[in-house]
């Protein structure tokens, strides 16, 4: 069975139970809060330094020892997707579903939610990471070529709603969602237009949807605190390399 097809058996939420390790920048974990607060849950959140791993991160996720890890009580959920899916099943009555009902549509927002962390974070990375204006090229080129896949995906997902989910976000929303202040932050640190309202109209109607939505609001950190932090990476990475 598929680690994204388990089906979590339902345990009630004691307050002050709830716990979320994170990372400020991290499209992983900005997407777990913005689903938290889209499903009006209350929770811990701690962040992590992953440069000096805590104690408690490695504790709870000994395996991958990377973020998000959500604590449940004594329950331990890792990985984006399936703290997503947990998030869906546990607390199903509570606020708007984050999976479509239907197990075909299901599916399909899962196809999608693993495309889009398989191709934008490739691309992005590989824009702050490039040293030769060819390099910068093909990965524009290439997060050009999957937001137009995903602006198909839109039309027909959305079935001409506002969000992925329809009439509210859900699962492919914060799942590109998570993306977006990176994606800007990327465009000025590459001087060009990824998320070109010429290329990709529906979806720069919805960011603008999206971002005006108090999950985003109240989770999203700003573009220039993201484009500080890239550039910082950046910087370490072109410095390390130039010494090797």
């Amino acid at each position: 069975m598929s680690i994204l097809q388990r089906t979590f058996p339902q345990v009630k939420m004691a307050e002050g139970e709830l716990k979320l390790l994170g990372l400020w920048y991290s499209p992983f974990v900005l997407r777990v809060r913005m689903m938290l607060e889209q499903k009006g849950l209350s929770y811990e959140y701690l962040e992590q330094d992953l440069s000096n791993k805590s104690e408690l991160l490695l504790k709870h996720n000994p395996i991958y020892k990377k973020v998000p890890v959500l604590i449940h009580g004594d329950r331990v959920i890792c990985e984006s997707l399936v703290i997503l899916e947990y998030i869906d099943e546990n607390w199903s009555g509570t606020g708007p579903c984050v999976l479509p009902a239907d197990p075909y549509e299901r599916a399909v927002s899962r196809f999608w939610a693993v495309y889009i962390d398989d191709k934008l974070l490739t691309s992005i990375i590989g824009i702050l990471k490039a040293v030769t204006e060819e390099e910068k090229a093909e990965n524009i080129v290439d997060i050009h070529a999957a937001l137009e896949k995903l602006e198909e995906s839109f039309k027909k997902c959305s079935g001409g709603k506002s969000f992925f989910g329809g009439d509210s976000i859900g699962f492919l929303d914060v799942t590109l969602g998570s993306y977006l202040v990176g994606i800007r932050a990327a465009e000025r640190i590459s001087d060009s237009k990824l998320l070109d309202e010429t290329m990709v109209p529906l979806l720069v109607e919805w960011e603008n949807r999206f971002l005006a939505a108090d999950c985003a609001k109240k989770t999203l950190p700003s573009v220039e605190r993201v484009e500080e932090r890239a550039r910082m990476i950046r910087d370490t990475r072109w410095k390390a390399a130039s010494t090797n």
